[in-house]
């Protein structure tokens, strides 16, 4: 105990991460590249909001800091889906008002930094930029952004927590002999939006939903804010008919928006500006291994597994990092050489598999939620786990409900449910007979 670790990232991961490591009594010193966002305006544009569910949540309670956080979180019982002609529909998550959380990614970043610093052993130290990590002296190298002076600090643990550009990744990488990486850039960018509240300060949308306009190739999104706004992000392709290269006037940007999303325009005044200004940013999967060195490194979060957000669980899974690390630091009583193997071992197959749910999940917000056979066929399963709930989680429930369920398992039980569906689809009459001891029988059959 007593022993001094660095962290590089005061991130979301980093910043819960210090919590649970000073807890369990160690001295912790983070080095954030970036300014501190409580003391300085952060540059709009270029954050999604974020969706909470109960592996971010179980994250959250095993410091006891849940009920801060819930305190600037908006639960969303379903999604509210906008088609093109006007028409709306809405689908519930889960049941028994399952909700995931809307939550701002920098409100919960200066929460958990504010919470971070509220323990005697944390210190955060602000632009810092990681520039070198020597592996064998175990001593880090960190410019300031301002005197441009370098600063080196030794410890007995490192944790690269820096996000999917992660400078801790990138010094394991030149100085480690067969390091695996693989990074992945989907054809899509996204550009953050706004809906700003109604003249009294009330929500123009449904308050408890993450809505979605769904467009076969694009799709735009938007999550409700405490203060009656709404974040909105569109994703888009960058090249191609429907693109961000042919948004480039006023009147091109406007003319999309009135054909694709008519029904969201009125509700966004700013529009124009917001699109002419706001950056358009990449969205990649990092893939990676090792995440741990000499058994005194690791990395953690997006630094190991970076991937797209169309799970809403980048955050989450991270969270289940710190609650995974934390167990085993209880489990093997502070001997590294034991808890970094295991946690490598335990978490890199559940990152994988996430990274792969969440492409997956992308294809089906953007392309399937409009789709009537898709939607059916998510109220056959709803139905039969209704009846059968020992025999049949959807994969959705399973990801977002089921912390106990770890994401690889979820992967290949989806991959086997989904076999089945294909078969129960392909049924005569389908559409009309959904709901018969017909349809519940050759399930059962199946399974």
């Amino acid at each position: 105990m007593g022993k001094s670790v660095t962290i590089v990232g005061a991130g979301l991961v980093g910043s819960l991460l210090s919590i649970y490591l000073a807890k369990k009594g160690y001295k912790i010193n983070v080095y954030e590249r970036r300014p501190d966002m409580r003391k300085t305006t952060i540059s709009a544009g270029k954050s999604i909001n974020l969706a909470l569910s109960d592996r971010g949540w179980r994250g959250l309670e095993g410091v006891g800091i849940a009920d801060d956080v819930k305190k600037i979180a908006i639960p969303m019982y379903g999604r509210f889906i906008h088609h093109k002609d006007g028409t709306n529909a809405y689908q519930p998550y889960g049941k028994d008002n399952q909700a995931i959380y809307s939550v701002s990614r920098a409100e919960i970043n200066m929460k958990l930094m504010d919470l971070a610093e509220q323990q005697p052993n944390v210190k955060i130290h602000f632009e810092k930029r990681c520039t070198s990590i020597d592996r064998n002296k175990l001593e880090s190298s960190f410019e300031d952004n301002n005197t441009h002076k370098i600063e080196t600090t030794q410890s007995d643990l490192l944790f690269g927590a820096d996000g999917a550009f992660a400078a801790s990744r990138l010094n394991m990488q030149l100085n480690n002999d067969r390091f695996e990486y693989n990074q992945h850039y989907i054809e899509s960018g996204y550009k953050e939006l706004i809906i700003p509240p109604g003249k009294n300060g009330e929500f123009l949308l449904e308050k408890n939903a993450l809505h979605i306009w769904p467009r076969g190739s694009f799709m735009m999104i938007a999550l409700p804010n405490p203060d009656g706004n709404f974040t909105c992000t569109l994703f888009l392709p960058f090249e191609g008919e429907k693109s961000f290269e042919k948004l480039k006037t006023k009147e091109a940007v406007k003319q999309f928006f009135d054909e694709e999303f008519a029904s969201a325009v009125p509700l966004m005044p700013t529009l124009i500006e917001d699109f002419m200004n706001n950056p358009v940013s990449s969205l990649v999967t990092v893939k990676c291994f090792p995440w741990t060195f000499d058994n005194k490194i690791g990395l953690i979060g997006d630094a190991a597994h970076a991937i797209v957000p169309f799970y809403g669980q980048g955050m989450n899974c991270g969270f289940e990092d710190c609650v995974v690390l934390n167990d085993l630091i209880t489990k093997h009583k502070d001997d590294w050489e034991k808890i970094f193997p295991e946690y490598q071992s335990l978490r890199k197959p559940d990152a994988d598999a996430i990274a792969d749910l969440a492409i997956g999940n992308f294809i089906e917000m953007r392309d399937k939620t409009a789709d009537p056979k898709f939607l059916l066929q998510k109220k056959i399963e709803a139905a039969f786990s209704q009846k059968h709930p020992d025999k049949w989680i959807p994969l959705y429930s399973m990801v977002t409900y089921t912390p106990s369920i770890r994401y690889s398992k979820a992967l290949s039980e989806g991959k086997k449910q989904q076999a089945i569906m294909d078969k129960v689809m392909a049924m005569p009459n389908i559409e009309a007979n959904w709901d018969s001891k017909e349809v519940e029988t050759e399930i059962l059959k199946q399974l």
